[in-house]
């Protein structure tokens, strides 16, 4: 049997009327748990946050994206498509070019991107199912098609199913100077609003998606290209082919996944995931002052029976054990109903959504968790440093304490 902890079970769990310490001992072991448990929801949350960042951009961004480390675009013939198409694990590429350009629709105009896609590029991403109207097409019976984003369709008050208006797309041309013919400082195309799309409003107030060819003309950009966007065969994962694109495009080309795309969004959110640890944490710390002061209070109250310890052989370091363990009791005690409480929460908010975002949007009404088994260890090891820290303060002064008591 451990002794030290015996006895620390025997002190916490006394049949005894309740004293001022026991109560203490209780208010402790509930600050830890409500620390605890806010800790592992707030951490889910910015787990669920990340992963809708994701999936919101894995719905418009492609597996693997290449572009040119020193310049806007770069040539692409049929030898260089097919010395990607020859990589292992390469499935589909879609040729890419996207820049700004001024939109018009009857009297009203915005700036947006651009971006004009191969043929295959409905194969490549998941839009079709963020269509909200029309079908999901860039060109049908020799007709051109725009597919635009939501945001546009407002601010521009878009009838995507009218055929007596066209897109009016302008784009700037690199023209000499001293020309003062205004027309030719301008190429001007128009396209019909085919199917509209709602992502996320960074996307829905910016992009309009056309067929390469129209943008290529519109934007004179002949063979040259911003980017190759790669769809990775099933039986690849994405990492391997991304080092094997590396390996043969050299150091004149960048190939970047999805995460990459947006590093900096995700790296924002890991940053503030690390600090609300942090913050929290110091909170478990403040919390823990109560386990110091009853271990403490408990230490000068059971004098009389460390000296009985003592009386008994008993060493320095059982002493130490049994009130660190009674620390460790109240904090695990406290940190189990905490965590239980918090995955509960959690799974609760997941299947039933219990606390909403408070506005309707096109993405999701509730906010997104997502508990990750890491979120629970780190939780846990913290815990454990600051008990011992909390701890072992009293534990000496109960060593001491029972030293200078007689029998």
């Amino acid at each position: 049997m451990n002794l030290p902890l015996f006895i620390a079970r025997r002190y916490f769990f006394s049949k005894k009327k309740k004293n001022f310490i026991n109560i203490i001992s209780i208010i402790s072991m509930v600050g830890v748990a409500v620390g605890t448990m806010a800790l592992v929801i707030v951490l889910s949350v910015f787990n669920g946050l990340e992963e809708l960042i994701r999936s919101l951009h894995g719905t418009f961004d492609s597996e693997l994206k290449v572009s040119s480390t020193y310049g806007k675009s770069f040539e692409v013939d049929d030898a260089f498509l097919a010395k990607i198409q020859a990589v292992e694990g390469v499935d589909l590429i879609t040729e890419v070019i996207e820049d700004n350009a001024l939109l018009k629709y009857k009297d009203a105009q915005m700036l947006v991107k651009v971006k004009g896609v191969g043929a295959n590029f409905v194969d490549q991403t998941k839009m079709g199912q963020k269509i909200v109207y029309g079908d999901l097409k860039l060109e049908e019976k020799g007709l051109n098609y725009a597919l635009i984003g939501r945001g546009i369709q407002y601010a521009l008050s878009i009838s995507p199913g009218n055929d007596f208006y066209a897109l009016q797309v302008f784009y700037p041309k690199n023209i000499k100077p001293g020309n003062l013919n205004p027309s030719e400082y301008y190429n001007r195309k128009s396209i019909m609003p085919g199917a509209v799309f709602a992502i996320e409003k960074q996307y829905d107030e910016n992009y309009i998606f056309v067929p390469l060819v129209f943008a290529a003309e519109l934007m004179d950009y002949g063979n040259r290209r911003t980017a190759l966007e790669i769809k990775s065969t099933d039986d690849r994962s994405i990492n391997e082919v991304k080092k094997r694109l590396k390996a043969h495009l050299g150091p004149d080309f960048q190939v970047l996944d999805s995460d990459e795309q947006h590093s900096g969004l995700l790296k924002a959110i890991k940053i503030e995931k690390l600090f609300v640890f942090i913050t929290f944490s110091f909170i478990l710390a403040v919390a823990s002052f109560n386990i110091f002061f009853s271990l403490t209070m408990l230490a000068i109250d059971k004098k009389k029976d460390i000296s009985i310890l003592y009386a008994l052989g008993a060493t320095d370091k059982i002493v130490r054990s049994i009130f660190l363990a009674e620390g460790a009791i109240i904090a695990f005690t406290g940190s189990f109903i905490g965590l239980f409480s918090g995955l509960i929460i959690c799974w609760l908010q997941q299947k039933y959504g219990l606390v909403s975002m408070g506005m309707q949007t096109s993405v999701l009404d509730a906010y997104p968790v997502k508990m990750e088994f890491s979120d629970f260890i780190y939780t846990s090891i913290s815990l454990i440093i600051i008990t011992f820290l909390a701890s072992y303060r009293p534990a000496v002064i109960a060593t001491r304490s029972g030293t200078r008591v007689s029998l």
